[in-house]
């Protein structure tokens, strides 16, 4: 059994990292942006305000209207509209994320009264605590962070060339 769980593990934790390297850096200073806005202070104030269930139903709002865009990316890329797919994956994919996160973090003490909430996402706790567990969940964070650290040291070392470029641009 765990040669069998081995491989899907070091899937799904890579899958977990590519899905986090790749969208929550752009998502997460998105949801700040909307969260600081004027316009949205009354309706933050409204969201807070719902019963415990009218806060469920809003949350999974963004998740039944979006999450039908993987399957449509997924036929757009079978009949060979790759761009268009990937448009539009990235694109859904970046608002479930970011509706939800700040969906979430508005309403998250009034989801956990909810006993069926609590207890999915309890399990949904329990089960990232297990990946993280993982070899594999170590092996990609190790993979990841050198992946971050080279791409660090690439910006530095071009910055510091553009930087040269320029002053000898200037000297000429």
């Amino acid at each position: 059994m765990s040669r069998i769980l081995k491989p899907l593990t070091y899937v799904l934790a890579a899958v977990y990292f590519l899905v986090d390297a790749v969208f929550m850096p752009v998502a997460r200073p998105v949801a700040n942006w909307i969260a600081g806005h004027l316009v949205f202070r009354r309706l933050r104030v409204w969201i807070r305000s719902l019963s415990p269930y009218a806060s469920l139903a809003l949350f999974s709002v963004p998740v039944m209207i979006l999450e039908p865009v993987k399957p449509l990316a997924a036929y757009l890329a079978a009949t060979g509209q790759w761009l268009v797919s990937a448009v539009t994956l990235i694109v859904g994919e970046l608002l479930k994320l970011v509706l939800v996160e700040r969906l979430f973090s508005l309403t998250r003490d009034k989801l956990m009264t909810i006993p069926a909430f609590a207890w999915a996402y309890g399990k949904f706790r329990d089960m990232k605590a297990w990946l993280e567990a993982t070899e594999a969940w170590r092996t990609m964070r190790r993979l990841s962070r050198m992946v971050r650290d080279q791409m660090a040291h690439l910006k530095a070392a071009l910055s510091c060339r553009s930087i040269s470029f320029e002053g000898e641009r200037r000297q000429s």
